[in-house]
């Protein structure tokens, strides 16, 4: 985190904020540079540079855009900052873009992906009735003979990030139960209790080909997005693409939602300059989060620890020599100086702190 970075014109700021348990929020910068970003494969965690982050007890746009300012005097202004439209996200980086017209603000496409897929979803009437009876069935089911078969979990957070987990069983059901009887048997199941708790499916056939057309769609653009970047010419390649797709739906619904997308992608890509090739995608940020919250386990229940320095020692490049240089460069000291200032007391200690009556009660009985 504290390497000298290269002052330079082309670098691309991956943001995003981190939460646990409690109020704090951690605003974590990746980094890499136009000229180093991989062609025709997405980021790995040695492509991108630890920048700086900041842990903080409340946030909101004004603190995002200082943030941001305080970051340039590290690798200069950069060419493009990519994150999702959180609010405060959003505000800060649109403040900084206003300050720093040569910076490109460009929307996670896994982010946009999901905000189109609940557009259409929200609200329609049979995508909540599929939804509730696939939760019911998954309550009902999973600890029966037919456990094997219900629904995953439905995540309340980020609904329409993980639509493809819920419609891949959709799918799959299906064409289980197109199976002659005998079929089903033969694995092991009682036909009629097939039939009788998850038979409704079958009422979905046509809904459940509709939306993996929107699924599919929202795969192609996001691995297009992930692996060839925001260019120039980005949306008349994945026009091609998605033009050729075979759709199992030619609905209203979904010619729209191609041609929303296709807007999206256009919207972007006017954001690079002829024969520039910029970053779409945030997902390696999401990546490392989920990695260092694994590192922690069970201390991610008692809010940021010391732990929250993983971050960094996550991403780039990590060999003898730099692992090396950065014990000799970065004494325990100056660790545990970072730590007092950056991290507040945790939850656990709090709850110590406030439950310990009994010891607070005989100190004072003593006194």
């Amino acid at each position: 985190m504290k390497r000298a970075k290269t002052i330079a014109d082309d670098w691309i700021w991956i943001i995003d904020h981190s939460v646990q348990t409690g109020t704090e929020k951690c605003l974590l910068i990746l980094g890499i540079r136009a000229e180093d970003l991989p062609k025709d494969r997405s980021l790995v965690y040695e492509d991108v540079e630890p920048i700086e982050m900041f842990p903080v007890v409340q946030s909101n746009g004004q603190i995002v855009y200082e943030q941001l300012e305080a970051v340039v005097e590290k690798t200069g202004v950069p060419r493009a900052i990519v994150g999702d439209y959180g609010s405060d996200i959003k505000s800060g980086i649109e403040q900084f873009c206003i300050e720093h017209p040569e910076t490109a603000y460009i929307y996670d496409v896994k982010h946009k992906m999901a905000a189109l897929l609940k557009k259409v979803l929200s609200g329609n009437e049979r995508w909540e009735m599929f939804i509730s009876l696939a939760s019911k069935t998954k309550q009902q089911l999973q600890q029966t003979a037919l456990g094997a078969l219900v629904p995953p979990a439905q995540r309340s957070k980020a609904r329409y990030m993980n639509t493809e987990y819920l419609l891949g069983w959709g799918k799959n059901l299906l064409l289980f139960l197109s199976q002659s009887d005998e079929l089903i048997s033969q694995q092991g199941y009682v036909v009629a209790d097939v039939k009788n708790k998850l038979g409704w499916i079958l009422a979905f056939h046509d809904e459940i080909d509709s939306w993996s057309d929107l699924l599919d769609m929202t795969s192609m653009t996001e691995n297009f997005i992930r692996n060839k970047g925001v260019f120039d010419e980005g949306s008349l390649e994945l026009s091609k693409l998605l033009n050729a797709k075979v759709l199992l739906s030619d609905s209203d619904v979904t010619l729209q939602f191609k041609q929303d997308v296709l807007d999206f992608v256009k919207n972007e890509s006017q954001k690079a300059k002829p024969g520039e090739r910029l970053l779409g995608s945030s997902e390696i940020i999401e990546s490392v989060f989920g990695k260092q919250k694994f590192i922690e386990k069970e201390q991610s229940k008692s809010g940021f620890t010391g732990l929250l320095l993983t971050l960094g020692a996550i991403v780039s490049k990590t060999t003898n020599d730099v692992v090396k240089q950065a014990m000799e460069s970065t004494p325990t000291r100056t660790i545990r100086g970072w730590y007092k200032e950056n991290i507040k007391k945790s939850l656990q200690a709090g709850r110590i702190d406030a439950f310990n009556l009994q010891d607070k009660s005989l100190k004072m009985g003593t006194n």
